[in-house]
């Protein structure tokens, strides 16, 4: 695990880390079109380690846009990427190691079984010890017995308990949740934040986006509003959007 995150997350107190702050996301005049659609209109932002950055917007403003950007799975049209003060090139595969992903998409293949999935990811990113970092993961967010069962017959909470155990187990540098709630019942909610808290005194870089607002702001170091790819308010935990 690199040096920047191997602070304590016993108790997810940000004041007893030290997340390395140069570890930054940063998009330089990033703008991104869809034939004629301007999706992404010349953003330019720096994403901290050490800290969540929530995104808001209606649909359409340009957040799943911007996910994809950081993700790698769109490329701008114009402008730059860069992570850690290295260009994000068509190919920088180091930097797709670094990302842990919750989309709308699982991720996992429904013919085998939670476990199956989750030791198979372990052992793709070359995890020693994988099935002890499963068990704790997965004790962690309360993933119960289905954990055995094919992932087709998974509900939707299900389902998204085990995506976020796959994004979390090789100690993801970047971590992308795109409405990582969905299907969460209460006792979810609570795991989700708790774990969120800690991959950010981690030093994790995080970026969320939730249609929850008192979910979102709950957890947000620092909240960007997004209107028709533009953005339009960029504030810190604690000021006025």
């Amino acid at each position: 695990m690199p040096s920047s995150l191997t602070a304590s997350v016993s108790n997810g107190d940000r004041s007893s880390t030290t997340p390395d702050r140069n570890r930054v996301l940063r998009l330089q005049e990033v703008s991104r079109r869809f034939g004629a659609t301007l999706a992404l209109h010349r953003v330019s932002l720096d994403l901290q380690a050490g800290a969540v950055t929530v995104l808001r917007g209606h649909n359409g403003s340009g957040k799943s846009t911007l996910l994809n950007l950081a993700c790698q799975i769109l490329r701008p049209t114009s402008g730059r990427l860069m992570f850690a003060g290295r260009p994000l090139s068509p190919r920088a595969g180091w930097y797709r190691s670094t990302l842990g992903v919750v989309s709308h998409h699982s991720m996992l293949y429904h013919d085998l079984s939670g476990r199956e999935n989750l030791l198979w990811t372990a052992r793709a990113y070359g995890l020693s010890d994988s099935e002890r970092k499963v068990e704790a993961l997965c004790g962690r967010l309360h993933v119960g017995r289905y954990l055995d069962r094919p992932v087709r017959t998974y509900s939707r909470g299900q389902l998204q308990r085990v995506a976020l155990v796959r994004a979390l187990l090789h100690d993801p540098e970047v971590l992308v949740l795109d409405e990582p709630a969905t299907g969460l019942d209460d006792q979810g909610l609570e795991d989700l934040a708790t774990l969120v808290r800690a991959e950010r005194a981690r030093g994790a870089l995080v970026l969320l986006v939730t249609h929850d607002g008192a979910f979102g702001a709950a957890l947000a170091d620092r909240t960007i509003q997004l209107e028709r790819g533009r953005v339009v308010a960029d504030f810190a935990r604690g000021e006025g959007a």
